[in-house]
C-alpha cells in the first residue's frame, strides 16, 4: 500500500523514499530498475541516496522514469520536486543543507516509524562540534559574549556565572552551582549526567553550554560505535536524547545548522531504539527551531510529521506539546484556520495530562508552560487580549529564560494592543532574563521587539528602553560559531549514512 501524502509540502525527496520503502526496496533496487527501464547503466544508489535526503533534484530525464518505475503521476513528481528547488532558499543559509537531510528524514520516518534509520553495523561517528577550550571551561564565547570576565571550570562542579552587576539598575545576578548537578555530568552514568544537564539548562543558555552538550553527545557516540548488540541496544536511547539536548542547546546558542545536524542524528537513533515518542520528540524541536529562524514551512512539516509519527499511544502531555508545536508554525505560515484547529486539539488533549504518564525528559512541562504555548500562538495570530495573561503567566520568577522568551511574545501583544509602556516595561525585563539566561534565542526573540519600538521613539518609555539596550548590549550572549578545522566547521556528532 502506497503511503499518503503527508500535511505541509511535498518534497521530492521524501515523496521518492516512501514510494520506495513502500515497495521494498533499497536504493540499489530502485537505481537497478531504473537503468534496466531507461536503457543506461550510470545511475548507481549513491544518486538515488542524493536524491532522498534532498541534495540533488532529478532532473526532466530522471523524473519520467521514475513516474513509471514508482508509478507516480508525473504531475505530482514535478510538483514536488520544484517544492525542493525552492525549498532550498533557507533564511538561516548555514543550514539549508542540514535542514534539507532532516526534512526528507522526517518524511521517511513518517512513512515507517518503526523501521531502521540507521545502517546495518556499528554507526560511524564523526567527532563532535565543541573545540577544547569549550569543553574544559564554561565561558561565554570567544571571548565570553554575555560575561567578558568570567571563566568557570566544569570539573567536578559545573558552575555558570552571568554577572551584571555593572549595569545601571541592576540587582546583582545569583550564581547557578551545585554539585548534584556536578556529581551527575560527571558521573559514568550517562543517565545521570543527562538529567543534570538538561536541569542546568533550565537555569543557564545555550552559550554557556552548548559546548558541554557537544562534548557529552560525542562521548554517547563513540560509546556505541565501540560497544556491542547488546551494548548498543543499552546506549541507543541515550544517545537519542543526548542528541535531542544537544541539539537545543545549540538552537539555543544561536547555531542552527548544528541543532538540525544533531537532530538529524537524535532522529536516527530513537528509531534505531524504537523509541517513537522520543523521535518525535526530536522533531518537535527541530520543528521550534525552524519556527524561530523564519523557516515556518520547514516547522509545519517537522511538526505534523513529529505528531503522527508519535502514535496515538504517546501520552497526553507530549502529544499537547507536539500540537502546539503545529499551531505555532501554521500560524507563523499564515495558516489561521490550521493553527487554530491544531490550538483546540491541544487543549482538549492537555485536559488529560497527568505528570506521572510522561517520559521523563519532559518534566518540565505543566499547565502554565502549555498555556504560555496558547498565548504565544494566539499573539502570532493577532488576539493579544487573550494572549496577554497567558504569556504574563510564562514568565516566572526563577527561570530566566522563559521570562526573556514568553516577555518578548507579551511585549509583542501589548503593542498589537497600543500599550507602549507597558510594552517596554516588559521588554526591559524580558532583556535582563536574556543576560541572565546566556540565549541567544531569547535575544532573537526581543529583536522584533525593539524594529517596532524604534517606530515610537519620540516617546519617553522608548527612549528609556533604548538606553537600557546600549547599556546591556556588551554583556548579550553572541551566537556560538563551531570552529575552523581545516577549512572545515566542526558539526555535532552524527552518524553516516
Amino acid at each position: 500500500m502506497i503511503p499518503p501524502s503527508p500535511h505541509g509540502p511535498e518534497l521530492s525527496g521524501p515523496l521518492l523514499a516512501r514510494f520506495r520503502l513502500a515497495r521494498g526496496w533499497s536504493q540499489a533496487q530502485l537505481a537497478a530498475r531504473l537503468c534496466a527501464a531507461a536503457g543506461v547503466a550510470t545511475l548507481s544508489r549513491h544518486e538515488v541516496s542524493r536524491w532522498e535526503r534532498q541534495v540533488r533534484v532529478p532532473g526532466e530525464f530522471w523524473l519520467d522514469w521514475l513516474a513509471v518505475v514508482l508509478e507516480i503521476p508525473r504531475a505530482r513528481l514535478s510538483g514536488a520536486a520544484a517544492a525542493s528547488r525552492h525549498t532550498g532558499a533557507y533564511p538561516a543559509t548555514d543550514g539549508s543543507r542540514a535542514r534539507r537531510a532532516l526534512l526528507a528524514l522526517a518524511q521517511r520516518w513518517l512513512a515507517d516509524p518503526d523501521g531502521s534509520l540507521l545502517p546495518p553495523g556499528p554507526p560511524t561517528v564523526r567527532t563532535p562540534t565543541a573545540p577544547t577550550s569549550a569543553v574544559r571551561t564554561l565561558t561565554a564565547r570567544t571571548p565570553t559574549a554575555h560575561n567578558p570576565t568570567a571563566r568557570t571550570s566544569i570539573g567536578d562542579t559545573p558552575t555558570t556565572h552571568a554577572s551584571t552587576d555593572e549595569m545601571p539598575g541592576r540587582a546583582e545576578v545569583t550564581h547557578v552551582s551545585g554539585p548534584t548537578c556536578g556529581d551527575r555530568l560527571t558521573s559514568d552514568d550517562p543517565a545521570g549526567w543527562l538529567a543534570g544537564l538538561r536541569r542546568l539548562d533550565d537555569l543557564s543558555g545555550g552559550a554557556d553550554l552548548a559546548g558541554l552538550g557537544a562534548s557529552r553527545l560525542g562521548r554517547v557516540a563513540r560509546a556505541v560505535r565501540l560497544a556491542g548488540p547488546s551494548g548498543r541496544r543499552r546506549l541507543l536511547p541515550v544517545l537519542a536524547e543526548a542528541a535531542q539536548l544537544a541539539g537545543w542547546l545549540a538552537a539555543d546558542a544561536g547555531d542552527p545548522a548544528g541543532g538540525l545536524t544533531a537532530y538529524r542524528l537524535g532522529l536516527r537513533a530513537a528509531t534505531a531504539a524504537g523509541d517513537r515518542m522520543l523521535a518525535g520528540h526530536v522533531l518537535g524541536s527541530a520543528s521550534h527551531l525552524l519556527a524561530g529562524v523564519g523557516d515556518p514551512a520547514g516547522a509545519l512539516s517537522l511538526a505534523h510529521a513529529a505528531y503522527t509519527g508519535a502514535g496515538p499511544d504517546a501520552p497526553a502531555g507530549l502529544r499537547a506539546v507536539l500540537l502546539h508545536r503545529v499551531a505555532l508554525a501554521a500560524a507563523l505560515d499564515g495558516r489561521h484556520a490550521t493553527a487554530g484547529q491544531a490550538l483546540a486539539a491541544a487543549g482538549r488533549v492537555a485536559d488529560r495530562y497527568d505528570p506521572r504518564r510522561e517520559p521523563p525528559w519532559l518534566y518540565w512541562l505543566d499547565p502554565t508552560e502549555l498555556a504560555a504555548m496558547t498565548g504565544r500562538t494566539l499573539a502570532v495570530l493577532g488576539r493579544p487580549l487573550r494572549a496577554e495573561p497567558l504569556l504574563r503567566a510564562g514568565c516566572r520568577p526563577g527561570q530566566p529564560r522563559a521570562t526573556a522568551v514568553y516577555g518578548g511574545w507579551l511585549a509583542r501583544a501589548y503593542l498589537d494592543l497600543g500599550e507602549v509602556e507597558q510594552a517596554c516595561a516588559v521588554a526591559g525585563d524580558a532583556l535582563l532574563a536574556a543576560v541572565r539566561a546566556g540565549s541567544v534565542r531569547a535575544t532573537g526573540q526581543l529583536a522584533e521587539v525593539g524594529r517596532r519600538l524604534a517606530a515610537q521613539r519620540a516617546e519617553p518609555a522608548v527612549r528609556r528602553h533604548a538606553a537600557l539596550v546600549t547599556a546591556a548590549r556588551p554583556y548579550l550572549p553572541r551566537r556560538v560559531t563551531p570552529p575552523v578545522v581545516r577549512g572545515r566547521r566542526r558539526r555535532p556528532a552524527s552518524v553516516d549514512t
